[in-house]
């Protein structure tokens, strides 16, 4: 990175500022008046209070051109701070053009730790290091760290290098040094942690380095312990501008505190709404205190929403108001209602990615009451990148164009192509592509060396690398672990190939057994990155969709077809991505699948004490919301399939804080799916009969549909004496299930009983889950 002369920024006031001083301020016309306010009030520390689309960078840019035309600062005295260089850019090249014609750069504008390395090239033998210091990257990270924990003989399976680095990062986000560490962290790492952390910071400076935390953390160290250098600093930057500032961590929070201490010219945008990042080290808390931490602050609240309908505002402001910890706003707009939020439940998961598919279809028609939409128009926001295996398979196959945001597809993902390649290699032992992928994966002490001896008594005896390998075990020339390791691989692909003709094992069975007795999945759950949770739901779907198919070939095949027919050809293409990556964007329609307790909000979040995680999940529904300006669609399932078991779901929690004055259900009462007007009579065919749901939000939205005619799905016509010939259960006989307890049974439907539990309610429920009362060991 290169050097940065302060000199060039502290110079003397230039003719092109000052010449700025005299323009007429044309950039204040547009505002409204609580933008305004927010641009006007310059001295002191300020929050601005922006809710989603209230038009926050307008105003930060006004503000910015404020300080300048008006003499009140020059370019090079402003501090901007924002969390992306993409961020930066956009403002940048914001501030050049009309209506703000800023023409002299702002050079103190770009994130945390772009601004952080500026302070620490000059500053750096503060803190030990020379201002030619390497960033290192993470690579380069990881490779010493793992020098580190094997000097310490540790078990680096047990205790993997990505994960002190996770660790280390967490410390660093907090600004925690290896002399400030807390007492409670000395556990950490089976208790050698703190001496890790201790060596890996002094192996940095030996070698003239720091990493990606550091730059912030040692330039905290250096406005702590160098009271002449802070003061500085105050002095130059005579106003502080900071955009997000919910999404802050300790560090940064002390970074701008610190730089503020002198003027307290200090201007905050953000959105405690919109705090969605404490996984990674964001502490809303930095904002709800901001009054606390600058006494006499103005918040001035920006409430006047430009993006989205008084429906989805609406709705957005019903859920974020079961929040106690929030400043609160309440967002309004002069555009017109608009179509309210759509509401629609299905039988599962594979149903509702069917109906959303034609619910696209259509709105590209315009056949939905309402204007026609592009696919550029529309996204799919998913809690979890698992969730949308099960539109890219439904989009694949009817060819409905679709970009993934934030990641790759879901059958390019790393996890996925490794257990493919193993099982495109029971199904085909002759397959070495898949084997190259597999041989060490996990972990088998089979190096690039070990591999070349395989590739070679293949390749010199026209067999396979998979009897190859078997030629290589028996003739010796691998030895040690790996050999031992390299025998098991190959004694195991023998015997699941074997087993694909056990009448008495399905191929999902198979696959479970495939990844497990690889040592593949166990790899992933000892994983203790932040990545590996979501990997392991993604091999949980996997195998899910391995339900469709007759074998495991029949599914490769599959996959391979649909994939080799998927072309990156400009067009547009429907958006899907996780809602932490559509913070900040808006589309005029949007999808919100998945909305089940236990999927959104997240099991983990319901299940840990207090309500921290659980507020953090109904900020997330928040966002997602607000990401909608014309239609905003929310479903759910009444059945997943997880790892080839029906688990029945509860709707969302936050369904019932929906405002039912601003939702339609698009599901009638009893009915999971159909009866859309008549242009959903495709839907009302595959709908299921299910009135499985009891929570009093769900029984107050039914009951706003109770008035809407009801068509009987096809399935439900078949005569209830064919349906009741082919159950073990009766009409009448009392039961159990695990979740809902004791109940009768009412009716009879295939393999979906209608049953009136006693504390329940009536619902409606697959007959594997139900047992005889009389059954019941207690």
């Amino acid at each position: 990175m290169s050097t940065f002369d302060e000199s060039d920024a502290f110079e003397g006031a230039s003719l092109a500022a000052r010449a700025m001083a005299a323009r007429p301020s044309h950039y204040l016309d547009d505002l409204n008046p609580a933008q305004r306010q927010a641009v006007e009030t310059l001295e002191g520390p300020l929050l601005m209070l922006a809710g989603a689309g209230t038009g926050k960078t307008k105003a930060l840019m006004a503000r910015i051109a404020h300080l300048i035309t008006k003499g009140r600062a020059k370019p090079y005295e402003i501090l901007a701070v924002t969390f992306t260089n993409k961020a930066a850019r956009e403002m940048k090249n914001r501030l050049a053009v009309t209506p703000f014609e800023i023409r002299e750069p702002i050079r103190w504008m770009g994130t945390f730790h772009s601004l952080s390395a500026k302070i620490l090239r000059k500053r750096a033998e503060l803190v030990g290091l020379q201002h030619n210091f390497t960033i290192l990257d993470t690579d380069d990270q990881l490779r010493l760290l793992k020098q580190l924990v094997r000097a310490a003989d540790i078990d680096d399976k047990r205790w993997p290098a990505r994960m002190l680095a996770g660790i280390i990062d967490q410390w660093k986000n907090r600004a925690w040094t290896p002399d400030n560490l807390p007492a409670a962290e000395a556990t950490a790492y089976d208790g050698k942690g703190p001496a890790l952390y201790r060596q890996y910071q002094t192996r940095l400076r030996e070698l003239n380095a720091v990493d990606f935390g550091d730059l912030l953390l040692h330039v905290v160290t250096i406005f702590q312990k160098h009271d002449d250098v802070l003061a500085q600093y105050q002095r130059w930057f005579k106003y502080i501008l900071v955009d997000e500032y919910q999404d802050t961590n300790v560090a940064q929070y002390l970074w701008l505190r610190l730089l503020a201490g002198g003027h307290r010219n200090i201007c905050c945008v953000g959105d405690d709404d919109q705090s969605i990042y404490g996984w990674r080290g964001a502490e809303v808390g930095n904002i709800l205190r901001f009054e606390k931490d600058f006494p006499g602050a103005a918040v001035i609240r920006l409430e006047q929403n430009y993006r989205s309908t008084p429906h989805i505002l609406a709705a957005a402001s019903g859920v974020i108001a079961g929040n106690r910890d929030r400043l609160g706003k309440e967002l309004w707009t002069q555009a017109e209602a608009g179509e309210k939020v759509r509401l629609i439940g299905h039988w599962d998961g594979e149903e509702e990615a069917r109906w959303i598919g034609e619910e696209v279809e259509s709105m590209q028609r315009g056949t939905r009451g309402m204007r026609a939409f592009g696919l550029d128009d529309m996204a799919i926001l998913v809690r979890a990148s698992h969730q949308m295996r099960a539109f890219e398979d439904r989009f694949l196959t009817i060819g409905l164009p679709y970009r993934v945001i934030g990641g790759p597809r879901f059958y390019e993902r790393m996890e996925i192509r490794d257990a493919m390649a193993y099982f495109r290699l029971v199904t085909s032992p002759a397959d070495d592509l898949a084997f190259e992928r597999i041989v060490n994966t996990p972990k088998r002490g089979l190096g690039d060396k070990a591999q070349q001896t395989i590739q070679r008594i293949a390749r010199d005896n026209g067999v396979s690398l998979v009897d190859g390998a078997a030629l290589a075990v028996e003739q010796g020339a691998i030895k040690g672990k790996g050999a031992a390791a390299l025998r098991d691989l190959i004694v195991g692909l023998a015997r699941w190939g074997r087993m694909t003709g056990d009448a008495d094992l399905t191929h999902m069975e198979l696959a479970e057994i495939i990844l497990d007795e690889s040592g593949y999945t166990t790899m992933w759950q000892n994983d203790k990155t932040p990545e590996a949770p979501g990997r392991l739901e993604n091999l949980k779907e996997l195998v899910k969709a391995l339900e469709g198919f007759e074998n495991l070939q029949g599914f490769l095949e599959h996959v391979s077809l649909i994939m080799d027919n998927e072309t990156e050809e400009a067009g547009e293409k429907i958006t899907l991505m996780t809602l932490h990556a559509a913070k900040g964007l808006e589309f005029p329609v949007i999808f919100l699948p998945g909305w089940e307790d236990g999927l959104f909000p997240s099991q983990r979040s319901m299940d840990e004490s207090g309500t921290r995680g659980l507020e953090e999940e109904r900020r997330l529904a928040y966002v997602g919301i607000t990401r909608a300006e014309e239609v905003c669609t929310i479903s759910f399932a009444g059945n997943r399939r997880v790892y080839g078991q029906w688990q029945s779901q509860m709707p969302s929690r936050f369904i019932d804080e929906l405002p039912e004055a601003h939702v339609e259900v698009l599901t009638p009462p009893g009915l999971y799916g159909g009866n859309y007007g008549a242009a959903a009579s495709g839907i009302e065919t595959r709908a299921a009969e299910a009135n499985v749901y009891n929570s009093p939000g769900w029984r107050r939205l039914q009951s706003r549909s109770g008035a809407r005619p009801m068509s009987q799905p096809t399935e439900a016509r078949s005569p209830v004496i064919d349906a009741q010939a082919l159950s073990s259960h009766t009409v009448g006989e009392r039961v159990f299930h695990q979740k809902f307890g004791y109940g009768a049974i009412l009716g009879i439907e295939g393999d979906k009983l209608e049953i009136e539990f006693e504390k329940a309610g009536i619902k409606k429920v697959v007959a594997r889950f139900i047992t005889g009362a009389d059954d019941v060991p207690f």
